[in-house]
């Protein structure tokens, strides 16, 4: 590997160790923060993803205003994309994640805690999620693509400000400022989560992850000669990658996702070691066992035609205030709110396991 490539790498595996700890001791999880808001009346994990989301755009939209990341490179900011598909897609992983009881980000953090149901839920989701890009599923998901992508004159919110007459510096500022700002008021506008430091640092850590992780890629893995892919904390088509790089090193190469996918599992298991929280989990019944399972193909498969996760597009594409990010997401909260809620609601198997927030 070339120096740029292990720069990269070695990133990956730094930034996914500090999220696996992070995750672990905090229970970030969108999944979790949903359940507990509506459920139980819990904002706590709620706002601490909100502060998350506002740290990351602000430091996004910061490294690209200042010209150090192009994240009009990532596959967020494309000039094409299929907003039916994408939505389509999000429901599907939004669904599944309340079926599987959390997201790929979660099940490798969960994994490392000696959490078996993850470990199912983690091969069953690379697997899906790469026959729908490269294997049986790709030909229909390409084939709908190319049915219902369009152009249009913008895809971002800064690049629509822009198309009102505001210049582009301005209005990448003015976009970044409103959002990142809103989100963070509702974080701390609500006296509990005030007195949450804990959460409140992992919302920090989480924001800063995803700004590293564009910096990584954006700026250290910049080479005109081999560039590397510009991405961030993203987690749908890195353990699909992850699944293939095990099973066939031979002939492939390691990238910031693989390196972050392993680090993140290895993150939780030396965090979940040293604080004594590790113990090994099961299945509690076969239907439990197939209800996962069929989560876990949903997320796959639904994230694949998303582009992305709770984290990848939740989180790392609305850094980038693409609009395409914004469809995926609407996708996944309606689909989590399906499984939460309604007729469609999943029902529970067992009480959840999910860690709680800590003050």
């Amino acid at each position: 590997m070339q120096g740029v490539d292990n720069i990269v790498v070695v990133s990956g595996l730094a930034i996914g160790l500090a999220y696996g700890a992070v995750g672990l001791l905090s229970g970030f999880c969108l999944l979790s923060s949903l359940r507990g808001w509506w459920a139980d009346g819990d904002s706590r994990l709620i706002r601490t993803y909100a502060l998350a989301l506002g740290v990351a755009i602000a430091a996004a939209q910061l490294l690209a205003a200042c010209s150090v990341v192009d994240l009009g490179k990532s596959i967020y900011l494309q000039p094409s994309f299929s907003a039916p598909l994408m939505f389509a897609g999000g429901l599907l992983f939004g669904y599944g994640m309340v079926l599987s009881n959390g997201c790929g980000s979660r099940a490798l953090v969960l994994l490392g805690r000696g959490n078996l149901r993850s470990f199912v839920v983690v091969i069953v989701l690379g697997i899906a999620a790469q026959m729908t890009l490269k294997g049986l599923m790709a030909p229909p998901r390409v084939a709908a693509l190319q049915m219902t992508q369009s152009a249009p004159n913008f895809v971002s919110l800064p690049a629509l400000l822009s198309n009102l007459g505001i210049a582009e510096t301005y209005a990448r500022m003015l976009a970044a400022s409103a959002i990142s700002g809103a989100l963070i008021i509702f974080a701390f506008a609500h006296a509990p989560f005030q007195r949450a430091w804990g959460q409140i640092a992992a919302g920090l850590a989480v924001g800063l992850l995803a700004a590293a992780g564009w910096f990584a890629t954006g700026y250290l893995g910049a080479d005109d000669f081999n560039p590397a892919a510009v991405t961030s904390l993203t987690f749908i088509a890195p353990i699909a990658d992850s699944v293939q790089y095990v099973m066939l090193s031979t002939g492939l190469t390691l990238n910031f996702g693989i390196a972050m996918v392993a680090g993140v599992f290895g993150g939780s298991l030396l965090t979940a070691l040293i604080t004594r929280r590790f113990h090994w989990e099961g299945f509690s019944s076969p239907r439990h066992m197939l209800r996962s399972i069929g989560g876990a193909a949903l997320m796959g498969a639904g994230g694949a035609m998303a582009y992305g996760c709770s984290i990848g597009q939740g989180l790392t594409g609305l850094s980038t205030l693409a609009l395409a990010s914004f469809v995926a997401v609407a996708g996944i909260l309606l689909g989590t709110a399906a499984g939460l809620r309604g007729v469609l609601r999943v029902q529970p198997l067992v009480p959840a396991q999910e860690s709680r927030p800590r003050a």
